[in-house]
């Protein structure tokens, strides 16, 4: 058995929360003792992190997702109601991707209100039916990337829901 002092430094490559630098390392955000050093790994090669990097800088601009929904941009669309548009991911992650949208815009998962409560509410259990729908039996995952760090690259709240194959821990 390990001696409580040995296994601390793996506790905390497993438990604590990770940010994303600019310079491609990320960095524990938790530290227990005052002496001990941020991890550093480089981790940068992804593409989606270059995109979410150049998507907050351009927050303000129309974002893909407001042309999906006023139909001047093509899009596999899967489902609509009068509150959100489910559509097929264009560059899937698995043999199910799909994207769940609110016609709401809502930037970013960490700027919804109190009022958004039963919007949320609503594509959850969008997602869930077509899950169900898509074949998704076995399990899948709903993602939400939130921000810069998050690699967040289109600024209009999305949902993914990506199944059809075994997921691995700890994603990202």
């Amino acid at each position: 058995m390990l001696p409580l002092w040995r296994a601390l430094p793996l506790w905390r490559a497993l438990y604590t929360g990770f940010t994303i630098g600019c310079a491609g390392t990320f960095h524990s955000s938790l530290a227990l003792r005052s002496s001990w050093s941020c991890q550093q790994r480089s981790y940068c090669g992804s593409d989606e992190v270059q995109k979410a990097q150049r998507a907050a800088a351009q927050r303000a601009a129309p974002t893909i997702f407001s042309k999906i929904l006023d139909r001047t941009l093509p899009a596999d669309i899967i489902y609509e109601d009068d509150q959100c548009l489910a559509f097929r991911d264009v560059a899937p992650q698995a043999p199910v991707h799909f994207l769940v949208i609110p016609k709401v815009q809502i930037p970013r998962i960490s700027q919804v209100s109190a009022e958004d409560k039963e919007l949320l509410g609503h594509l959850l259990v969008t997602a869930s039916h077509l899950a169900q729908k898509e074949g998704l039996a076995n399990g899948y995952r709903i993602v939400i990337n939130d921000g810069q760090q998050g690699a967040q690259s289109v600024y209009h709240l999305h949902l993914h829901v990506i199944g059809g194959r075994q997921m691995r821990w700890p994603p990202g």
